[in-house]
């Protein structure tokens, strides 16, 4: 069975990854920082120390179950495209969109996405297309952390995580919802 590997930052990691680990064809998420200036940093560093890195999700998926635009369709339904540096209540640096790629090949599907997306919901976006520069994973405790703390605090609605569990991925299209 391939594997593939996108970068996706879509405002707290928290929520972006329990959305994204409940999608059909996602073998394995890893939350931590990606395309900063500082090696290996904190959450504290990049949260306060404006170390250029913006909080993403690593996911690995299988593209015979999920093919890269299909997941590409899906994570946008959680973003505010148009949003600058935040999603949510969360507002940052950290916080801005981006689809980051360490597979060159990636990057014309990455890019045909964006130009759907941009025609769909019209105005410039405001999510990064770019090649991965570095991704570090974010300290233990974040890994997952709304299965530990079912409570905590997610920008992504609960209903939106329930719903993505029951389609199939590889067929559904944004304007079916």
């Amino acid at each position: 069975m391939e594997q593939k590997v996108i970068y996706l930052a879509g405002g707290c990691y928290w929520g972006a990854q329990k959305y994204l680990s409940a999608i059909r064809g996602v073998k394995e998420t890893c939350v931590g920082f990606a395309n900063g200036n500082t090696e290996n940093p904190s959450y504290h560093q990049v949260r306060y120390e404006n170390t250029g890195h913006a909080e993403t999700v690593r996911v690995v998926y299988d593209p015979e179950v999920l093919p890269l635009e299909a997941l590409l369709r899906l994570f946008y339904r959680i973003i505010d495209p148009h949003s600058v540096d935040r999603q949510g209540e969360d507002v940052g640096h950290q916080y801005r969109t981006g689809v980051y790629y360490d597979d060159p090949a990636d990057e014309p599907a990455v890019r045909a996405s964006l130009r759907e997306l941009e025609q769909r919901v019209g105005g410039p976006l405001a999510v990064e297309a770019l090649p991965l520069a570095n991704f570090y994973p974010a300290e233990e405790y974040h890994q997952n952390y709304l299965d530990k703390n079912p409570g905590g605090y997610c920008h992504v609605p609960f209903a939106l995580i329930q719903w993505v569990r029951t389609i199939d991925p590889a067929t559904w299209r944004p304007e079916e919802t």
